[in-house]
């Protein structure tokens, strides 16, 4: 991700949490200019954001008023406020220490995968994306584990806008046709491996976790070098899989 892409998401965040706190807490509600002052943040990039914002439905505002929390801010609270997403941390750390590999848990927003928890061990490739780090969805194990249930046409609509040209890894997916290729090819296993489709040299397993009504809420994927992996794909599908279990049966 560009540096650029990463300080838009961070700022973005802080504005979401600065208006859902004021909200909460029945303090007054910020327009523009107080969030710029409150964060020390140019007027014009605010605006840009807030507007950004917006459309995602993560923030609401009527008639140019103050901000509010939007739906979609509320639809992500509820959907990470199961039982699975505190169990988490303690299935990443078991993972870490029965498997040696790094794992990560994560959500969908459209087309990209938003990271919720990691494991600790930043000696791995990849070790140091952070929660709220943003990748995309067709090319990565957490995000393909994440359109598990995408029907051919489901993936066609929801990767029209992509571009797939310069993303990813050697291995990445460049059409729809070619991640609906690699999912089908996947499913008969119940576990997505990703091989250098988002970074050279790593390699990926993931599966995805569901709720109490059998919907996809998040991913668990769990990733290393090659040498890490060889001779125990079945094993590390068998852990990750049980985990996912674990996971939703604390919802």
């Amino acid at each position: 991700m560009e540096t650029s892409e990463v300080s838009s998401l961070a700022q973005g965040l802080r504005i979401v949490r600065i208006v859902a706190d004021r909200e909460k807490w029945g303090r007054s509600l910020y327009g523009v200019t107080q969030i710029a002052v409150e964060l020390g943040m140019d007027r014009s990039r605010v605006s840009r954001l807030t507007q950004e914002l917006c459309d995602l439905d993560l923030l609401e505002r009527v008639d140019r008023g103050p901000f509010r929390a939007g739906p979609a801010f509320f639809s992500l609270a509820a959907s990470l406020n199961g039982g699975w997403v505190s169990s988490s941390r303690v299935e990443l750390q078991r993972i870490s220490a029965d498997l040696g590999l790094k794992g990560r848990v994560s959500v969908r927003d459209g087309a990209r995968v938003i990271l919720i928890r990691s494991s600790t061990d930043h000696g791995l490739s990849g070790g140091m994306m952070q929660p709220g780090m943003i990748t995309p969805v067709w090319c990565t194990g957490s995000g393909r584990a994440l359109l598990w249930d995408h029907s051919g046409k489901a993936l066609q609509e929801l990767l029209a806008d992509v571009e797939f040209i310069g993303v990813g890894g050697p291995q990445a997916a460049h059409s729809a046709a070619e991640v609906l290729a690699l999912m089908e090819r996947d499913r008969p296993g119940g576990v997505v491996h990703a091989v250098e489709e988002f970074e050279h040299g790593v390699h990926e397993l993931a599966v995805p976790l569901r709720d109490s009504a059998g919907t996809i809420v998040a991913s668990l994927c769990v990733f290393g070098e090659r040498r890490e992996f060889d001779g125990r794909t079945e094993e590390i599908g068998a852990a990750i899989e049980e985990s996912a279990r674990r996971l939703a049966a604390s919802e």
